[in-house]
Protein backbone atom coordinates (compact mmCIF):
# COMPACT_ATOMS: atom_id res chain seq x y z
CA UNK A 1 0.00 0.00 0.00
CA UNK A 2 1.46 3.34 -1.07
CA UNK A 3 0.39 5.86 1.60
CA UNK A 4 1.80 9.37 1.41
CA UNK A 5 2.49 11.34 4.61
CA UNK A 6 2.64 15.08 4.05
CA UNK A 7 1.99 18.37 5.87
CA UNK A 8 -1.44 19.94 5.57
CA UNK A 9 -1.15 23.56 4.50
CA UNK A 10 -3.42 26.05 6.22
CA UNK A 11 -5.43 28.20 3.77
CA UNK A 12 -6.50 31.78 4.29
CA UNK A 13 -10.17 30.82 3.99
CA UNK A 14 -12.45 27.83 3.51
CA UNK A 15 -14.14 26.91 0.27
CA UNK A 16 -11.10 27.82 -1.83
CA UNK A 17 -9.05 25.37 -3.94
CA UNK A 18 -6.21 25.42 -1.41
CA UNK A 19 -8.53 24.57 1.51
CA UNK A 20 -9.38 21.05 0.32
CA UNK A 21 -6.72 19.34 2.46
CA UNK A 22 -7.76 21.14 5.66
CA UNK A 23 -11.41 20.36 4.99
CA UNK A 24 -10.53 16.70 4.36
CA UNK A 25 -8.64 16.69 7.66
CA UNK A 26 -11.70 17.98 9.50
CA UNK A 27 -13.97 15.44 7.76
CA UNK A 28 -11.59 12.66 8.79
CA UNK A 29 -11.80 13.90 12.37
CA UNK A 30 -15.56 13.35 12.36
CA UNK A 31 -15.04 9.81 11.04
CA UNK A 32 -12.45 9.03 13.70
CA UNK A 33 -14.65 10.32 16.52
CA UNK A 34 -17.65 8.30 15.35
CA UNK A 35 -15.49 5.19 15.11
CA UNK A 36 -14.21 5.70 18.65
CA UNK A 37 -17.13 7.17 20.59
CA UNK A 38 -20.11 6.25 18.45
CA UNK A 39 -20.79 9.99 17.99
CA UNK A 40 -18.93 13.02 16.66
CA UNK A 41 -19.45 15.40 19.57
CA UNK A 42 -15.72 15.91 20.07
CA UNK A 43 -14.85 16.49 16.42
CA UNK A 44 -13.60 19.89 15.27
CA UNK A 45 -15.06 21.54 12.21
CA UNK A 46 -12.88 22.91 9.43
CA UNK A 47 -13.65 26.41 10.73
CA UNK A 48 -12.41 25.47 14.20
CA UNK A 49 -9.19 24.04 12.76
CA UNK A 50 -8.65 27.15 10.67
CA UNK A 51 -9.40 29.44 13.62
CA UNK A 52 -6.76 27.76 15.75
CA UNK A 53 -4.08 27.77 13.06
CA UNK A 54 -4.83 31.34 12.00
CA UNK A 55 -4.33 32.66 15.55
CA UNK A 56 -0.85 31.33 16.21
CA UNK A 57 1.22 34.14 17.71
CA UNK A 58 1.48 32.45 21.11
CA UNK A 59 1.06 28.80 20.13
CA UNK A 60 2.50 27.05 17.11
CA UNK A 61 0.58 24.35 15.23
CA UNK A 62 1.15 21.76 12.53
CA UNK A 63 -0.98 19.15 10.77
CA UNK A 64 0.03 16.04 8.85
CA UNK A 65 -2.20 13.87 6.70
CA UNK A 66 -1.81 10.27 5.53
CA UNK A 67 -3.15 9.83 2.01
CA UNK A 68 -4.15 6.62 0.28
CA UNK A 69 -4.54 7.94 -3.24
CA UNK A 70 -6.98 10.83 -3.02
CA UNK A 71 -8.37 9.79 0.38
CA UNK A 72 -7.04 10.96 3.72
CA UNK A 73 -6.93 7.93 6.04
CA UNK A 74 -4.95 9.29 8.98
CA UNK A 75 -3.81 12.54 10.53
CA UNK A 76 -1.63 14.02 13.26
CA UNK A 77 -2.20 17.37 14.96
CA UNK A 78 0.55 19.18 16.89
CA UNK A 79 0.69 22.21 19.16
CA UNK A 80 3.40 23.92 21.20
CA UNK A 81 4.10 27.07 23.17
CA UNK A 82 6.12 29.67 21.27
CA UNK A 83 8.46 30.29 24.18
CA UNK A 84 12.20 29.69 24.26
CA UNK A 85 11.88 28.02 27.67
CA UNK A 86 9.15 25.60 26.55
CA UNK A 87 10.12 21.92 26.43
CA UNK A 88 7.09 20.11 25.04
CA UNK A 89 5.16 19.39 21.88
CA UNK A 90 1.61 18.05 22.23
CA UNK A 91 -0.01 15.77 19.68
CA UNK A 92 -3.00 13.68 18.77
CA UNK A 93 -3.10 11.22 15.91
CA UNK A 94 -5.63 8.84 14.43
CA UNK A 95 -5.98 6.34 11.58
CA UNK A 96 -9.20 4.99 10.11
CA UNK A 97 -10.00 1.47 11.38
CA UNK A 98 -9.81 0.17 7.79
CA UNK A 99 -6.16 1.24 7.55
CA UNK A 100 -4.79 0.35 10.98
CA UNK A 101 -1.95 -2.08 11.69
CA UNK A 102 -0.21 -1.08 8.46
CA UNK A 103 2.40 1.24 9.94
CA UNK A 104 0.54 4.47 9.14
CA UNK A 105 0.27 5.53 12.77
CA UNK A 106 4.00 4.95 13.24
CA UNK A 107 4.83 7.09 10.20
CA UNK A 108 2.58 9.89 11.43
CA UNK A 109 4.26 9.74 14.83
CA UNK A 110 7.66 9.82 13.12
CA UNK A 111 6.64 13.04 11.38
CA UNK A 112 5.38 14.55 14.64
CA UNK A 113 8.50 13.60 16.59
CA UNK A 114 10.65 15.08 13.84
CA UNK A 115 8.90 18.42 14.37
CA UNK A 116 9.70 18.18 18.10
CA UNK A 117 13.36 17.50 17.33
CA UNK A 118 13.57 20.42 14.92
CA UNK A 119 12.03 22.67 17.55
CA UNK A 120 14.56 21.40 20.09
CA UNK A 121 11.80 20.12 22.38
CA UNK A 122 12.75 17.27 24.70
CA UNK A 123 9.26 16.06 25.59
CA UNK A 124 6.40 14.81 23.44
CA UNK A 125 2.95 14.56 25.03
CA UNK A 126 0.19 12.62 23.27
CA UNK A 127 -3.51 12.13 23.98
CA UNK A 128 -5.97 9.30 23.37
CA UNK A 129 -9.67 8.88 24.19
CA UNK A 130 -11.19 5.76 25.72
CA UNK A 131 -14.98 5.51 26.07
CA UNK A 132 -16.27 3.57 29.06
CA UNK A 133 -17.51 0.09 28.21
CA UNK A 134 -21.10 -0.80 29.07
CA UNK A 135 -19.99 -2.88 32.03
CA UNK A 136 -17.19 -0.54 33.04
CA UNK A 137 -14.98 -3.54 33.86
CA UNK A 138 -11.36 -3.97 32.80
CA UNK A 139 -9.96 -7.42 32.11
CA UNK A 140 -6.28 -8.24 32.49
CA UNK A 141 -3.40 -5.92 33.48
CA UNK A 142 -4.26 -2.29 34.17
CA UNK A 143 -2.11 0.79 33.62
CA UNK A 144 -2.14 3.44 36.34
CA UNK A 145 -1.06 7.05 36.13
CA UNK A 146 1.18 8.47 38.88
CA UNK A 147 -1.87 10.06 40.56
CA UNK A 148 -5.56 9.20 40.73
CA UNK A 149 -7.50 5.96 41.01
CA UNK A 150 -8.59 5.37 37.41
CA UNK A 151 -7.05 2.61 35.36
CA UNK A 152 -6.69 1.83 31.66
CA UNK A 153 -6.50 -1.68 30.27
CA UNK A 154 -2.95 -2.39 29.15
CA UNK A 155 -4.40 -4.40 26.26
CA UNK A 156 -5.99 -1.46 24.43
CA UNK A 157 -4.35 -0.76 21.09
CA UNK A 158 -3.28 2.77 21.99
CA UNK A 159 -1.55 1.58 25.16
CA UNK A 160 0.38 -1.08 23.25
CA UNK A 161 1.34 1.43 20.54
CA UNK A 162 2.43 4.09 23.02
CA UNK A 163 4.47 1.64 25.10
CA UNK A 164 6.24 0.29 22.01
CA UNK A 165 7.30 3.83 21.10
CA UNK A 166 8.64 4.64 24.57
CA UNK A 167 5.68 6.58 25.94
CA UNK A 168 4.51 6.19 29.54
CA UNK A 169 1.05 6.87 30.93
CA UNK A 170 1.40 10.23 32.68
CA UNK A 171 -2.21 11.13 33.56
CA UNK A 172 -5.80 10.02 33.16
CA UNK A 173 -8.63 12.54 32.83
CA UNK A 174 -12.29 11.77 33.28
CA UNK A 175 -14.54 12.72 30.39
CA UNK A 176 -17.96 13.56 31.82
CA UNK A 177 -21.32 14.74 30.53
CA UNK A 178 -24.16 16.68 32.12
CA UNK A 179 -27.76 16.82 30.90
CA UNK A 180 -28.96 20.39 31.45
CA UNK A 181 -32.42 20.28 29.84
CA UNK A 182 -35.17 21.43 32.20
CA UNK A 183 -32.82 22.52 34.99
CA UNK A 184 -32.94 26.32 34.64
CA UNK A 185 -35.13 26.85 37.72
CA UNK A 186 -33.00 24.58 39.89
CA UNK A 187 -29.78 26.21 38.75
CA UNK A 188 -31.19 29.71 39.29
CA UNK A 189 -32.28 29.01 42.87
CA UNK A 190 -28.92 27.55 43.85
CA UNK A 191 -27.08 30.39 42.13
CA UNK A 192 -29.06 33.05 43.99
CA UNK A 193 -28.21 31.50 47.33
CA UNK A 194 -24.51 31.11 46.57
CA UNK A 195 -24.21 34.56 44.96
CA UNK A 196 -25.60 36.19 48.11
CA UNK A 197 -22.96 34.45 50.25
CA UNK A 198 -20.20 35.38 47.80
CA UNK A 199 -21.31 39.02 47.76
CA UNK A 200 -21.13 39.10 51.54
CA UNK A 201 -17.57 37.81 51.24
CA UNK A 202 -16.53 40.55 48.82
CA UNK A 203 -16.99 38.76 45.48
CA UNK A 204 -19.29 39.65 42.61
CA UNK A 205 -20.13 37.67 39.47
CA UNK A 206 -19.21 39.12 36.08
CA UNK A 207 -20.28 37.37 32.87
CA UNK A 208 -19.45 38.08 29.25
CA UNK A 209 -19.78 36.60 25.77
CA UNK A 210 -16.84 36.25 23.37
CA UNK A 211 -14.92 39.41 24.28
CA UNK A 212 -13.62 40.17 27.78
CA UNK A 213 -14.57 43.67 28.97
CA UNK A 214 -11.66 46.07 28.68
CA UNK A 215 -11.55 46.80 32.40
CA UNK A 216 -11.16 43.07 33.17
CA UNK A 217 -8.89 41.86 30.40
CA UNK A 218 -5.62 42.24 32.34
CA UNK A 219 -7.09 40.54 35.40
CA UNK A 220 -8.42 37.74 33.20
CA UNK A 221 -4.98 37.26 31.64
CA UNK A 222 -3.45 37.00 35.12
CA UNK A 223 -5.98 34.36 36.15
CA UNK A 224 -5.56 32.36 32.94
CA UNK A 225 -1.79 32.29 33.40
CA UNK A 226 -2.37 30.40 36.67
CA UNK A 227 -4.30 27.62 34.93
CA UNK A 228 -1.38 25.40 33.90
CA UNK A 229 0.44 26.18 37.16
CA UNK A 230 -2.34 25.38 39.60
CA UNK A 231 -4.16 22.37 38.13
CA UNK A 232 -3.06 18.81 38.98
CA UNK A 233 -0.51 17.65 36.41
CA UNK A 234 0.13 14.04 37.41
CA UNK A 235 3.31 12.98 35.63
CA UNK A 236 2.86 15.40 32.72
CA UNK A 237 5.43 18.06 31.88
CA UNK A 238 3.44 21.25 31.34
CA UNK A 239 5.02 24.39 29.90
CA UNK A 240 4.21 27.70 31.49
CA UNK A 241 1.93 29.93 29.45
CA UNK A 242 2.55 33.66 29.22
CA UNK A 243 -0.76 35.50 29.21
CA UNK A 244 -1.41 39.18 28.66
CA UNK A 245 -4.25 41.17 27.11
CA UNK A 246 -3.00 40.38 23.60
CA UNK A 247 -3.13 36.64 24.24
CA UNK A 248 -6.63 36.90 25.67
CA UNK A 249 -7.73 38.68 22.49
CA UNK A 250 -6.04 36.05 20.35
CA UNK A 251 -7.80 33.28 22.30
CA UNK A 252 -11.11 35.03 21.71
CA UNK A 253 -10.40 35.51 18.01
CA UNK A 254 -9.55 31.82 17.65
CA UNK A 255 -13.00 30.94 18.93
CA UNK A 256 -14.83 33.57 16.86
CA UNK A 257 -12.92 32.63 13.69
CA UNK A 258 -13.82 29.01 14.45
CA UNK A 259 -17.57 29.78 14.49
CA UNK A 260 -17.85 29.17 18.24
CA UNK A 261 -19.24 31.30 21.05
CA UNK A 262 -17.51 31.72 24.40
CA UNK A 263 -19.49 32.17 27.60
CA UNK A 264 -17.32 33.24 30.54
CA UNK A 265 -18.35 33.65 34.17
CA UNK A 266 -15.91 35.07 36.70
CA UNK A 267 -15.81 35.84 40.40
CA UNK A 268 -14.31 39.30 40.83
CA UNK A 269 -12.99 40.84 44.04
CA UNK A 270 -13.75 44.35 45.22
CA UNK A 271 -10.30 45.33 43.97
CA UNK A 272 -10.97 44.05 40.45
CA UNK A 273 -8.95 40.81 40.68
CA UNK A 274 -10.44 37.72 39.04
CA UNK A 275 -10.51 35.11 41.80
CA UNK A 276 -12.03 32.36 39.69
CA UNK A 277 -13.52 31.75 36.27
CA UNK A 278 -15.04 29.16 34.00
CA UNK A 279 -15.57 29.02 30.26
CA UNK A 280 -18.17 27.31 28.08
CA UNK A 281 -17.45 26.79 24.39
CA UNK A 282 -20.51 26.65 22.10
CA UNK A 283 -19.61 25.28 18.65
CA UNK A 284 -21.87 26.57 15.88
CA UNK A 285 -24.86 24.44 14.98
CA UNK A 286 -24.32 21.78 17.64
CA UNK A 287 -26.64 20.78 20.49
CA UNK A 288 -24.02 20.63 23.24
CA UNK A 289 -21.32 22.75 24.88
CA UNK A 290 -17.84 22.14 26.25
CA UNK A 291 -16.95 23.27 29.75
CA UNK A 292 -13.26 23.94 29.29
CA UNK A 293 -11.03 25.85 31.71
CA UNK A 294 -12.27 26.31 35.26
CA UNK A 295 -9.96 27.75 37.89
CA UNK A 296 -10.10 29.26 41.34
CA UNK A 297 -6.90 31.12 42.17
CA UNK A 298 -5.18 29.55 45.16
CA UNK A 299 -5.60 32.52 47.54
CA UNK A 300 -9.38 32.46 47.03
CA UNK A 301 -10.09 28.75 47.39
CA UNK A 302 -12.45 27.51 50.06
CA UNK A 303 -15.12 30.15 49.32
CA UNK A 304 -17.33 28.11 46.99
CA UNK A 305 -16.28 30.10 43.93
CA UNK A 306 -15.81 27.07 41.66
CA UNK A 307 -19.43 26.02 42.06
CA UNK A 308 -20.56 29.65 41.89
CA UNK A 309 -19.05 30.44 38.49
CA UNK A 310 -20.16 27.11 37.02
CA UNK A 311 -23.74 27.71 38.13
CA UNK A 312 -23.64 31.23 36.67
CA UNK A 313 -22.50 29.93 33.29
CA UNK A 314 -24.96 27.02 33.27
CA UNK A 315 -27.79 29.48 33.93
CA UNK A 316 -26.67 31.58 30.97
CA UNK A 317 -26.43 28.50 28.77
CA UNK A 318 -29.92 27.33 29.69
CA UNK A 319 -31.40 30.79 29.20
CA UNK A 320 -29.68 31.70 25.93
CA UNK A 321 -29.13 28.33 24.23
CA UNK A 322 -31.83 25.92 25.46
CA UNK A 323 -31.22 23.69 22.43
CA UNK A 324 -27.86 22.72 23.93
CA UNK A 325 -28.98 19.98 26.27
CA UNK A 326 -25.60 18.40 27.13
CA UNK A 327 -22.36 19.81 28.53
CA UNK A 328 -19.06 17.90 28.36
CA UNK A 329 -16.06 18.46 30.59
CA UNK A 330 -12.61 16.98 31.31
CA UNK A 331 -10.94 16.71 34.73
CA UNK A 332 -7.78 15.06 36.00
CA UNK A 333 -8.76 11.91 37.87
CA UNK A 334 -6.79 13.16 40.89
CA UNK A 335 -8.54 16.56 40.92
CA UNK A 336 -10.85 15.56 43.75
CA UNK A 337 -12.16 19.03 44.52
CA UNK A 338 -13.26 19.89 40.97
CA UNK A 339 -14.64 16.40 40.44
CA UNK A 340 -16.71 16.78 43.61
CA UNK A 341 -18.21 20.00 42.24
CA UNK A 342 -19.02 18.37 38.91
CA UNK A 343 -20.55 15.29 40.52
CA UNK A 344 -22.69 17.56 42.72
CA UNK A 345 -23.88 19.30 39.54
CA UNK A 346 -24.81 15.93 38.02
CA UNK A 347 -21.92 15.19 35.66
CA UNK A 348 -21.53 11.48 34.85
CA UNK A 349 -18.32 9.89 33.64
CA UNK A 350 -18.48 8.60 30.06
CA UNK A 351 -14.82 7.81 29.37
CA UNK A 352 -11.19 8.61 29.95
CA UNK A 353 -8.61 10.69 28.16
CA UNK A 354 -5.11 9.27 28.53
CA UNK A 355 -2.00 11.45 28.45
CA UNK A 356 1.19 9.76 27.26
CA UNK A 357 4.65 11.23 27.59
CA UNK A 358 8.08 10.50 26.21
CA UNK A 359 11.22 12.38 27.14
CA UNK A 360 14.16 12.51 24.73
CA UNK A 361 17.54 13.15 26.35
CA UNK A 362 18.87 14.46 23.03
CA UNK A 363 16.08 16.55 21.51
CA UNK A 364 18.21 18.14 18.83
CA UNK A 365 19.23 21.70 18.18
CA UNK A 366 16.75 24.53 18.60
Amino acid sequence: MNVDIRPILVPTSLGAPDSADLEACAALGFQLERANWGHDHFAESAAELLGRHRNDVHRGHALFGAWDGDTMVGRASLGWERDEEAATVELTLGVLPSHRRRGIGSRLLDAAEDVARRLGRSTVVGYSDHPDTESGSVDGPVLRAPDGDAGLAASVATARFASARGYALAQLERVSSLTVAGRLGEVHRELESRAARANAGGYRIECWTDRTPGDLVDAYAAARERMVLDVPAGGVTIDEERWDAARVREHESESIDGDATLLVAAAVTEGGEIAGYTELELPLGRRFAYQSDTLVVGAHRGNGLGMLVKLANLERLAATSPERTVVYTWNADENEHMLAINIALGFIRCGLEATWQRVDDQPGVR
